[in-house]
C-alpha cells in the first residue's frame, strides 16, 4: 500500500512538473509563434523563421525554467550549454518537420496550424532533455 501511494505521489508530480514546464514554455512559445508569424509575413522562408523565432524563444525558455520549474543542480554556465545543445536539436528536428510539411499546400498556406503540430510533437522532447540539462535525470 505504502509503495502504491509513492508511486502516485511520484506521478502526481511528474504531471505538475509538466504543467509548470508548459506553463512557462507557453510565454516563450507566444513570443516564438508572434515572432515566427511576423517573419513569414516579411517573406522569410517557413525553415528561416523558424530558426529565428525559435532562438528567440530557447532563450527566454531557459531563464523561465530555470527559475520556476526545474531545480539547477549544475553550474548554470553548463546547464545552459546542455539545454542549449537539447534545444538547438530540437530546433533542428522541429525545422526539417516544418520545411516537409510546408511542402504540402495545407500546411503551406496555414503555418500557424503547421508551427503548432510541430510544436505538439517537440514538446515531450524538449521536456525530457530540459529535466536533464537542469536536474541530472531524465525521469
Amino acid at each position: 500500500m505504502v509503495e502504491k501511494q509513492a508511486r502516485i505521489q511520484k506521478l502526481k508530480s511528474l504531471i505538475q512538473l509538466k504543467l509548470k514546464f508548459a506553463g512557462s514554455s507557453s510565454f516563450a512559445t507566444i513570443v516564438d509563434y508572434s515572432f515566427y508569424q511576423i517573419l513569414i509575413y516579411k517573406n522569410f522562408s517557413p525553415a528561416s523563421a523558424n530558426i529565428t523565432s525559435s532562438g528567440t524563444g530557447m532563450i527566454i525558455n531557459f531563464f523561465l525554467q530555470k527559475k520556476y520549474v526545474f531545480e539547477l543542480n549544475r553550474k548554470v554556465s553548463f546547464a545552459f550549454a546542455i539545454s542549449l545543445a537539447s534545444s538547438l536539436l530540437g530546433l533542428a528536428l522541429s525545422t526539417t518537420m516544418i520545411h516537409n510539411l510546408s511542402k504540402m499546400v495545407f500546411f503551406s498556406e496555414n503555418q500557424f496550424i503547421t508551427k503548432a503540430i510541430v510544436t505538439g510533437c517537440v514538446f515531450f522532447y524538449n521536456f525530457y532533455m530540459k529535466r536533464f540539462a537542469f536536474e541530472k535525470r531524465l525521469l
